[in-house]
C-alpha cells in the first residue's frame, strides 16, 4: 500500500469515529410555571329560615350554591332584572336594592322555566361589599355571619298586658371584627335542672301582641354594637287544652343562623300553651323601656 493510500485510510477512520459520537443533549428549556388560580371567595347569604347559603362565583357565568350540605353548579340564565343562575333543577336569583342584596333559591318550573316554588329567601348587606381579588367584576361580602363565641346575650326591656309578656333581648358583638345577623335566632328553653324543655315550641313571627315588625333584614354589627329581638309568651293557662299550670323555664339558649355555638342567659318565665314567639333580628330596641315580668 502506498503512503498516500495509508493516509487516506487514516482520514476515513477518523471521520467515522467522529460520526459515531453522540451529539450532546440540547439544554432543557426552562418550564414556564402556569399561574395558580385562587378559588373564588364564598359569599354568605342569611335566609329567613335561619339557614345560611354560601355561594361562590368563579366567573361571571357561574354560581356554585352550597345548601343543606350539597353543592349545585348553575350557569347564567336570562332574567328581566338582577342576576339569575339555573341548573340541576334549581335557580338562584339575586338583586340589589336600597343597600341590600336579596336572593331567592327556587325550584325550576316546567321545562326549566323560572317561577317555580321558592325554597329560601335570603339577603346580605350591600354596603359591606368589596371587589373580589380573584374574580374581576365580582363582589364579595366583607361581613361574615356572627358566631356565638363572639356574642353576649342580655335583657334590654319588655312589656306586659292582657296575659301577654314580651322581653326584648340584645346580642352584643364582643369580638374584634364586624359581622352581621339576618333572620331569626333558634331559641330553646331549659328548666331549673338545666334540662332542655323539648315540649316548648319556639315559633318565628315578625311581630308580637305589643308591636309589629317587618321581614328579616341584615343587621351589621361593629364591635360592641347590638342587635335586638323579642321573646313573647302568654301566662294564662290554656284550660280548654287541659292545661292547669304552666311550665317554668329558668334559662334561655340560642344559636344564630348558620352557627351551632350556644349563647345562654338566665331568664325565668312561664310559657303557657307550651310555646314562645321569637321575632327577627333588628338594629333598634323599638322603644321597650323596662324588663317584662318573668311570670
Amino acid at each position: 500500500m502506498t503512503r498516500s493510500a495509508v493516509a487516506l485510510m487514516s482520514c476515513l477512520g477518523l471521520a467515522a469515529a467522529a460520526c459515531s459520537q453522540e451529539a450532546p443533549p440540547a439544554p432543557a428549556a426552562s418550564p414556564v410555571e402556569a399561574p395558580v388560580s385562587q378559588p373564588a371567595a364564598a359569599v354568605g347569604y342569611a335566609c329567613e329560615s335561619g339557614k345560611t347559603i354560601a355561594v361562590t362565583y368563579p366567573d361571571a357565568q357561574t354560581a356554585r350554591v352550597s345548601y343543606d350540605g350539597r353543592d349545585y353548579v348553575m350557569t347564567s340564565a336570562v332574567s328581566a332584572s338582577g342576576a339569575r343562575y339555573a341548573g340541576q333543577g334549581l335557580e338562584w336569583w339575586t338583586a340589589s336594592r336600597n343597600g341590600q342584596e336579596s336572593a331567592t333559591l327556587s325550584r325550576l318550573g316546567p321545562n326549566d322555566q323560572a317561577g317555580g316554588a321558592v325554597i329560601e329567601r335570603c339577603s346580605r348587606p350591600v354596603a359591606a361589599l368589596a371587589p373580589s381579588p380573584n374574580a374581576p367584576g365580582q363582589l364579595v361580602s366583607s361581613l361574615t355571619p356572627c358566631i356565638g363565641s363572639d356574642l353576649k346575650l342580655s335583657v334590654e326591656g319588655g312589656d306586659a298586658g292582657m296575659g301577654n309578656r314580651v322581653t326584648t333581648l340584645a346580642l352584643q358583638n364582643v369580638g374584634t371584627q364586624a359581622c352581621s345577623l339576618t333572620g331569626y335566632p333558634t331559641v330553646t328553653l331549659a328548666d331549673a335542672r338545666d334540662r332542655a324543655m323539648t315540649t316548648v315550641r319556639a315559633v318565628q313571627e315578625p311581630g308580637n301582641y305589643f308591636a309589629q315588625s317587618g321581614a328579616p333584614t341584615p343587621v351589621p354589627l361593629k364591635p360592641q354594637t347590638k342587635a335586638f329581638f323579642d321573646l313573647a309568651w302568654n301566662v294564662v293557662p290554656h284550660e280548654a287544652e287541659g292545661e292547669k299550670t304552666c311550665l317554668e323555664a329558668k334559662t334561655l339558649r340560642l344559636t344564630t343562623p348558620g352557627d351551632t355555638a350556644l349563647v345562654s342567659l338566665p331568664l325565668a318565665l312561664t310559657p303557657c300553651g307550651k310555646q314562645v314567639r321569637v321575632s327577627p333580628f333588628r338594629p333598634v330596641v323599638d322603644g321597650s323601656a323596662s324588663p317584662a315580668p318573668a311570670t
